[in-house]
């Protein structure tokens, strides 16, 4: 019986999972691996002298959750509460955080190679926040990196909100 070497073995390329969602017009992606549900939105406790895209708070089986409306967050006009409003209740730099969307459409897997880059040109969208942008056949998804959506003076805001 002839033994095969770990040479012959194929392997599988793996890619990285993203949770895609709209806002406006454009669709962004976030690691799915940092999502903990996706719920309608529903009633938030507003906050006094937050920033307005910290939209207040929820309470979510027990649980206080801050919410961040990404689309005042991202400079977006019009921003409407509607049936097909969602919060993504994700994990953030070790803290749940809800983030308010217009929609969530599906999960696709981008391999490396479908991932270039992000511009460097001036956005409405801060360079930090962008992973990159996903190319997938005749979509282009805009990557978020979720981590870098809060600067510290904004986390220290929900750390008080927490408190």
């Amino acid at each position: 019986m002839k033994q095969e070497g770990f040479s012959n073995i194929k392997t599988e390329r793996q890619g990285t999972g993203y949770l895609i969602f709209t806002l406006g017009e454009e669709e962004y992606g976030i690691d799915i691996l940092k999502v903990q549900e996706i719920c309608g939105y529903h009633h938030v406790t507003r906050i006094a002298n937050m920033p307005d895209f910290i939209k207040g708070i929820t309470h979510l089986r027990g649980v206080i959750i801050p919410i961040i409306d990404l689309r005042i967050k991202f400079s977006q006009s019009d921003v409407i509460y509607d049936n097909s409003t969602v919060v993504i209740i994700v994990m953030l730099s070790q803290r749940i955080i809800g983030i308010v969307v217009d929609a969530v459409s599906d999960v696709l897997t981008l391999m490396p190679e479908q991932i270039c880059p992000p511009p460097e040109i001036s956005t409405i969208l801060s360079a930090e926040y962008l992973m990159g942008l996903g190319m997938l056949e005749e979509r282009m998804l805009i990557l978020v990196n979720i981590e870098k959506l809060l600067n510290s003076q904004e986390m220290a805001l929900i750390q008080d909100i927490d408190d």
